[in-house]
């Protein structure tokens, strides 16, 4: 087989979270559509995230100046499936994501969907 080789720009990936809700957590998803980020970039994210990790358990201040966050926020850059209450379409805008990624735990749930993009490629690949 062939290296096909193509400069994405962003692709879709499904995110899964759990909201919750009377008690519960409900289950919600979306498609996010994720930066291609280049190797260098992500290197450099998994040290910054080990440096902040490695801060935090030692009981020191956090430098890495990286959160849960700035890396949703560098790789989000769309979505779909994302609705209001009324089931109509919310379109994806800066001002809508930074609301987005403040809600409890759905950065953290999009970064995770991000690196399992990544992880599951290279799997797929092998």
């Amino acid at each position: 087989m062939s290296f096909v080789y193509k400069d994405l720009d962003s692709y879709g990936w499904p995110v899964e979270f759990y909201q919750p809700e009377n008690g519960t957590r409900k289950k919600q998803s979306f498609t996010a559509r994720f930066k291609e980020l280049k190797q260098t970039r992500i290197n450099e994210i998994q040290v910054l995230v080990q440096k902040r990790v490695k801060s935090i358990q030692e009981g020191e201040e956090d430098t890495s100046g990286i959160t849960d966050q700035s890396i949703a926020d560098e790789v989000l850059v769309g979505w779909e499936d994302v609705e209001d209450g009324e089931g109509n379409p919310i379109l994806f805008s800066n001002k809508i994501k930074k609301q987005l990624l403040d809600k409890p735990m759905l950065a953290s749930a999009i970064i995770e969907s991000y690196f399992d993009s990544l992880v599951k490629a290279k799997e797929k690949n092998l």
